[in-house]
């Protein structure tokens, strides 16, 4: 059923000629050649930018008009905030958040003392917790959110450069292997979209290769921040199956493959998109 709707689709739309730089500054590599682990499917990766409509794109252009930046300064405001037993704040290890510039760009990555492969909001719970002696954040909320867009933030025109060798590669064959499994009744996989079918119409938005080096997203359609793992939970969730949780070993996974899928683009978070 799943190959019928997409097939049934208006003719492909290519992704949209243009330009983004962020504030007149911040040059942005939205198109570049695809990396050497993709390869034998696509010569080049593009960020979802490409496929939104005029207005979306420019209110991505300028800091004023991005409502994602409301939550990147709703966590400036956070960030001296002592919180926890320990009478720590962000800034007591980190200083100004311009202290985590390039972060983004690498997550997410293994951590050795841990023995795991981590998203930054794993390390942003794990600095909450070891650090500050505070709660963790849930994984999709607001604050870790609005702080993840931060983070985001001050990487923004840097180069995705996600490691997938070495320890990580374990956990990014199998986000690998989740990436091309077909799910739920439709019987669909993130490939049959986002590889196959990108540039055609689904309901009444292109699909994009499903990108993330521009999450976290503000999105039109909620008015609000949205992790990766909400549009995984989304995407699987609209194939009629049964998901994953947010936060989950097998979204960590998959978030890790997906990632790897744009190295080369830039950071852009925190993005508009529809």
């Amino acid at each position: 059923m799943g190959s019928l709707l997409l097939a049934a689709a208006p003719a492909l739309a290519g992704p949209v000629d243009d330009t983004l730089v962020v504030n007149d500054e911040i040059e942005m590599t939205t198109r570049t050649a695809a990396p050497e682990h993709l390869s034998d499917v696509m010569d080049e990766v593009i960020s979802g930018w490409h496929f939104r409509g005029d207005e979306t794109r420019l209110m991505q252009a300028d800091d004023f008009d991005n409502p994602g930046m409301i939550f990147v300064e709703q966590a400036r405001d956070s960030w001296g905030e002592v919180e926890g037993t320990e009478g720590k704040s962000c800034a007591s290890c980190h200083n100004e958040p311009e202290s985590l510039a390039g972060v983004r760009a690498v997550y997410p990555k293994w951590n050795e003392e841990a023995g795991e492969v981590r998203t930054l909001e794993m390390q942003v719970n794990d600095c909450r917790v070891n650090q500050m002696g505070a709660e963790e954040l849930k994984y999709t909320s607001v604050p870790m959110q609005s702080m993840v867009a931060l983070i985001s933030s001050v990487s923004r025109g840097m180069p995705v450069n996600v490691a997938i060798d070495g320890p990580a590669q374990e956990t990014w064959e199998k986000g690998k292997e989740i990436y091309y499994t077909r799910f739920g009744q439709l019987e669909l996989a993130c490939a049959n979209c986002h590889e196959d079918n990108y540039g055609n119409m689904i309901r009444a938005d292109h699909l994009s290769q499903g990108q993330i080096n521009g999450f976290p997203v503000y999105r039109l359609k909620n008015t609000k921040l949205n992790a990766a793992h909400d549009r995984f939970k989304g995407c699987i969730r609209d194939t009629r199956a049964e998901t994953f949780a947010p936060g989950s070993p097998e979204f960590v996974a998959l978030e890790l493959y997906v990632a790897s899928r744009g190295n080369g683009l830039s950071v852009e978070g925190p993005s508009v998109r529809n």
